[in-house]
């Protein structure tokens, strides 16, 4: 696959761009006429109404959206852009899986691709208001950990004004932007683009909010291909070339080609001559990691939208094709257990990159398609623990030991959304144990020893 040519890039940046505003202005909407920030109902609302405006209250809380105590009015703010998001990218990965025949008519025993025509016929059967909704639920139901189907975000109908609009912005994009490589990455970038300029100008110190509008930065593919190809790619060169090879060959364009697969070009990859005049990867062999690539651990901590993570699942498939004999199937498989995690702070990113590997293993070739696949290891580590710290000490009952790696806990992941990866709670408790070591303590029942 390409990556997105700068015609259809610039095409999706103004559509993404647009929807933006068109959603939140949708959103906020929908939410006044429930009256989600009033401080009591609408005596109008029937009494499915009212739950769903409690259901926006409490979840606009989860997000930061602040009650007044004395008044009871609620910011809405938040909420306003988790709906907008949720709603927009909703349909937009449904599209996303139709152009690659991957939305999946939910039959238990033999799904199959249908398409966004085929949905709108569809749709009155099914109880859809028309075939984008459906798409939506077939979409979700196939990754309900990146689109939470119960959630009362989803229950909240769109201004059909609005909703209309959005529609015809996705109808309009060119199905090539739905098949390149990068697309999904610059989705995200380009729907934070109108507020991370906001921030930006607006000179108020970076907190946990703005934090991840400010510092997501697309990487290109020919970064990310570098980057790659100098670290797994020379550590595959060291195990693919032989000593001939490496003695006797003329360029690098030579090992290059003898060290790359089909599918891995490795054209980044530069080599250098030592002193005695044989060639070596010039970010060295990296004799320290693992021998066999089942056993290789790969870890983004800054994973964004899984760029980088998708990028060497299209390394290490064929490399483990190539080494191990496994089917295209089998690699995909393994390469997803045993080698790709991501962590990220911006929850978003988290189901982006989710989203994009699941989207490249259904597609790889001779893979078999869409598939329920193993657990994907991409993992959001920007969340704060949101229960009072009094109930969470509560867990620990009566055991001292656990109250204080509880406390700890809660006041190192207070601070997640800032620090996100960067996090390291076995600093706290080694300081604790050596306490209690030169205070005679048993280090058999440390807290560190233990979490471990």
């Amino acid at each position: 696959m390409q990556p997105l040519e700068k015609t259809l890039r610039n095409k999706l940046e103004k559509t993404v761009k647009e929807a933006r505003d068109i959603a939140e202005e949708a959103a906020r909407a929908s939410l006044e006429q429930l009256g989600v920030g009033e401080a009591s109902p609408f005596s109008y609302l029937s009494e499915n109404q009212k739950e769903l405006r409690r259901k926006l209250r409490a979840h606009g809380r989860q997000l930061g959206d602040q009650r007044n105590s004395e008044t009871g009015t609620q910011e809405i703010s938040r909420l306003v852009e988790e709906v907008a998001y949720e709603h927009w990218h909703r349909m937009l990965f449904a599209r996303f899986l139709a152009e690659n025949n991957l939305l999946m008519y939910p039959d238990p025993v033999d799904p199959i691709a249908v398409t966004l025509e085929e949905c709108e016929d569809m749709a009155a059967d099914e109880g859809a208001k028309n075939g984008w909704e459906l798409a939506s639920r077939y979409a979700a139901r196939m990754l309900p950990q990146i689109f939470r189907p119960d959630s009362p975000v989803f229950q909240l109908i769109l201004p059909p004004e609005h909703q209309q609009k959005l529609e015809r912005l996705l109808s309009d994009l060119s199905s090539g932007i739905f098949t390149a490589s990068d697309s999904l990455g610059w989705v995200y970038q380009f729907w934070q683009t109108k507020k991370k300029d906001e921030v930006n100008a607006s000179g108020v110190k970076i907190g946990a909010r703005e934090l991840p509008i400010v510092t997501q930065l697309f990487t290109e593919p020919y970064m990310v291909s570098f980057l790659l190809d100098n670290s797994l790619g020379a550590w595959w060169a060291a195990r693919r070339l032989t000593e001939e090879d490496l003695e006797n060959s003329e360029s690098e364009e030579e090992l290059r080609q003898k060290a790359s697969l089909p599918s891995v070009p490795l054209e980044y990859l530069r080599f250098v001559k030592t002193e005695e005049g044989k060639w070596t990867p010039a970010a060295g062999t990296f004799g320290g990691w693992p021998e066999h690539l089942s056993e290789l651990k790969t870890l983004d901590p800054c994973s964004g939208s899984g760029h980088f993570l998708v990028a060497s699942f299209l390394m290490l498939v064929p490399m483990r094709m190539k080494m191990e004999g496994l089917s295209a199937r089998e690699a995909v498989d393994a390469v997803l257990r045993d080698n790709l995690h991501g962590l990220e702070i911006d929850q978003r990113c988290v189901e982006l990159a989710a989203f994009a590997l699941a989207l490249t293993a259904w597609r790889y070739p001779d893979a078999g398609g869409y598939r329920i696949l193993p657990e994907l290891q991409v993992a959001c580590s920007g969340l704060s623990i949101c229960a009072k710290k009094e109930d969470w000490l509560a867990l620990a009952g009566e055991d001292a030991n656990l109250k204080f790696a509880l406390d700890k806990l809660y006041g190192y992941f207070t601070q997640a959304p800032l620090l996100g990866s960067l996090i390291n709670p076995e600093a706290g408790f080694s300081k604790r144990q050596s306490d209690k070591n030169e205070m005679g303590g048993d280090s058999s029942n440390s807290n560190s020893s233990s979490l471990r």
